[in-house]
């Protein structure tokens, strides 16, 4: 593209130089990444500032720098006051528009993010649409999968994956929408059809100065939806209406909105709710009709999801009987409520629960089935919100038998201290173990469990890696407890 007509989607900037008949082969943000005809726009992040690396990017060819100040170059420069904003303006531009030409979906919450999306695609690809997943635990185009970092990640990187997902005839794009990414910016550019509410509950307040902030940065997906109407095209948003945050969202947006839930009058409704350890029935009431729900997701908070999911296909005008089968059909959720099965006569589950509620829903579930003692392995993750550790501690006293605090992923805080900070409020005759390894803490729990017994190991799910100090470590909640397990049965 010549860099004159990208630049159109500024409207204001400074240039050092004349541009004329420069061609951008790509827009870069990564000086590492740029190869000869790129453009490099430095983004001021939190612990390094891409102005600081235009040397790098000349030396590797780079055309043209976009930057928020001044900078040692002989390159042309454009100055713009904000090169966060910028970068949305142009990717968007660069890759044509991409979200204006496929059905986009988006979904915030605190709890459920990845779980609805999972459902979503299942349900979509039932009813004969390819898809297109961005989320928590990859990125997703027809059956092709690619790592991710962040839950949502920057704006380049998004463009460019609507753009690949266009390029490959995708009918639904189905993301995940973060907090921080919205009030970063991040999604800035996305032309969201369908915008959908699961929960809100205490998470980030490490970044958010409390939830009234919080609950302000997710109402953001709903204001950002627009004000028109399209009546070839219409957008929803999707809203769990049991939550007390559903009105100020309602009155974010708008847009149309679909209700769902199960406690309050909701245009979307579970009814005759039956929970067990084999899963979850229930009457699916809608504006479309009725239907019977049967599916093998354990727990209220799936019930919840899987009206979430119903709600949105709904507004995506699916028939209620593909919606019936997709639920009908999933077996479960990588890292969500996961079972580790290693021919061992108690149960071990893994889950993503990191905050008070999700593992306060993630133990009242247990509770409904377990036959006998509930363990739970959970620690706290460093380098955030410190207010909700001794809560997390508070909820597993409650609900388990035998709780074992153990780290998460500490960074760079002492995991020992992040264990006092969960702990320390708890009563001294208050039965629980600390054990700041996580391996061994898994270890002991399953060292310890007896037939019928039920352990949740809590906080990284599907995740992979542990991160102690700025290194990430191979680990894997689930071949740590199997090769317990294993470890026991033979023993």
């Amino acid at each position: 593209m010549n860099l004159e007509q990208l630049l159109r989607s500024i409207p204001f900037y400074h240039t050092t130089d004349h541009m004329e008949n420069l061609t951008v082969n790509h827009i870069v943000m990564d000086s590492r990444k740029v190869e000869p005809g790129d453009v490099f726009i430095c983004i001021s992040g939190y612990t390094v500032d891409g102005h600081d690396f235009v040397p790098q990017a000349e030396a590797n060819g780079a055309v043209a720098i976009i930057a928020e100040k001044s900078v040692n170059t002989e390159l042309p420069t454009i100055v713009v006051p904000d090169t966060h904003r910028a970068l949305s303006m142009l990717a968007v531009r660069f890759y044509d528009n991409p979200t204006d030409k496929l059905a986009l979906i988006g979904v915030t919450g605190t709890n459920g993010k990845t779980t609805v999306t999972y459902l979503l695609e299942t349900i979509f690809q039932l009813a004969k649409q390819r898809t297109g997943v961005i989320g928590t635990i990859h990125t997703k185009i027809g059956d092709e999968t690619y790592p991710v970092v962040n839950t949502t990640p920057d704006a380049l990187f998004l463009q460019q994956t609507f753009h690949k997902m266009v390029q490959q005839n995708v009918d639904k794009a189905i993301m995940e929408v973060s907090s921080h990414a919205l009030v970063q910016g991040r999604v800035h550019g996305c032309n969201y059809d369908i915008a959908v509410f699961t929960n809100l509950s205490q998470d980030h307040l490490d970044f958010h100065k409390d939830m009234d902030d919080y609950l302000r940065a997710k109402s953001l997906l709903f204001a950002q939806m627009g004000n028109n109407y399209n009546h070839t095209k219409h957008k929803y948003a999707i809203i769990n209406q049991d939550e007390a945050a559903s009105e100020f969202l309602k009155q974010s947006t708008a847009q149309q909105v679909l209700t769902y839930g199960i406690h309050r009058a909701s245009q979307v409704m579970a009814q005759d709710i039956e929970l067990g350890a084999a899963g979850t029935h229930f009457h699916l009431i809608t504006p479309v009709g009725n239907i019977r729900i049967e599916s093998k997701l354990m727990g209220m908070f799936n019930v919840y999801n899987m009206l979430a999911a119903s709600a949105t296909a709904i507004a995506s005008n699916i028939p209620l009987d593909t919606i019936q089968q997709a639920f009908k059909q999933i077996e479960g959720i990588n890292g969500r409520f996961e079972p580790v099965n290693a021919g061992q006569s108690f149960a071990v589950i893994v889950d993503y629960a990191h905050t008070p509620d999700s593992l306060e829903n993630v133990l009242q579930t247990v509770k409904e089935f377990a036959k006998n003692r509930v363990f739970v392995v959970v620690g706290c993750g460093g380098d955030r919100d410190r207010t909700k550790r001794p809560l997390m501690a508070e909820i597993a006293v409650k609900y388990a038998d035998k709780p074992i605090f153990t780290s998460d992923n500490p960074r760079t805080e002492d995991p020992l201290a992040i264990l006092e900070d969960m702990t320390s409020g708890l009563d001294q005759d208050t039965a629980f173990e600390v054990i700041a390894d996580r391996k061994v803490a898994i270890q002991e729990a399953i060292k310890q469990a007896t037939e019928g017994d039920v352990i949740i190991i809590a906080g990284k799910g599907h995740e992979t890696y542990q991160q102690i100090g700025h290194t990430k470590y191979d680990f894997d909640d689930r071949e740590v407890a199997r090769q317990a397990i294993l470890s026991k049965e033979h023993a």
